[in-house]
Formats: structure tokens, sequence, C-alpha cells
């Protein structure tokens, strides 16, 4: 029996690597889960959205989706409506304009990067992960999908 594990026809081990000049028109980006953390001395938490940030095309975008039912299951008495205004305030700066408030005069990597820094509240980034994309507003939608939905 193998020691490899194959996915989608390819060995586990390969799925992530690109070699030099095979990145082809498919560019860097970075994206991090927004968790809802329901009462932050349990630790239990839900995914309820996705940060995408791609450098090279000045993007960023957010998008997210609540099950409702899950949130309560861990806490019976969660603040349904404040964790929505949360999640969609991400979305709000991640699109910039009048929305944004403030983060409207920062670029793109700024308003990630103050997005997606550590904070004890219900809305939670998780650690940021990279990955390639020919499209940073499909891909937020296809993690948005694998990871949250």
């Amino acid at each position: 029996m193998s020691d490899h594990h194959i996915i989608g026809g390819r060995q586990a081990g390969d799925r992530h690597i690109t070699r030099a000049g095979q990145g082809g028109d498919r560019d860097v980006f970075e994206y991090a889960l927004l968790r809802v953390v329901p009462r932050v001395e349990r630790g239990e938490c839900i995914n309820a959205g996705v940060i995408v940030y791609c450098r090279a095309r000045s993007y960023v975008g957010a998008r997210t989706h609540l099950d409702e039912a899950r949130l309560l299951a861990l806490d019976a008495v969660a603040d349904v409506a404040g964790v929505r205004a949360a999640l969609r305030a991400v979305e709000s700066v991640c699109a910039g304009g009048a929305a944004a408030g403030q983060a409207a005069r920062d670029d793109a990597g700024r308003r990630f990067r103050w997005l997606i820094a550590p904070r004890s509240t219900v809305v939670q980034p998780g650690p940021v992960h990279t990955g390639l994309t020919t499209d940073p507003a499909a891909e937020t939608e296809r993690l948005l999908d694998l990871l949250v939905r």
C-alpha cells in the first residue's frame, strides 16, 4: 500500500506546489476566515465569512454567510442582529467608498491588514492563508462556498 494520498488526481503533498515559471497569469492572494465566537470564554466558533486580498490587483473583498441555527446552537441567546451588523461592516470596509467610513481613504492592503488584526470580539479573523488566482472576486466566492456554507 502506498504512503501517498491522492486528492483530485494529484498527490496530497503536491496540490499547493507551484514551481518557478508555472504561475501563469495567476496572482498571489491572501485570505482569512471570519469566525463568530459567541462565547469567547468557551472558544467555540462557526465560520461566517472570508476576506480576500490580492495586492497585484489592488483587490480586497469579503463575503459573509451567517448560519443562524448553528450560531444559536452554540449560544441560544446570541445577538444575531449584532453579529450580522458586524459582518456587514467588514463587507463595507472591503468595498470602500462612503460605507467604509474612515477606512475609505486607505488602500486595499491597509484595509485588509486592519480587518485581519487579532481581536477579542464576537466576530474574529482567523489565520491568514495564501494561494494563487486569476480572479480574486471569484476566489472569494469559491472560498465562501468551500469553507463557510
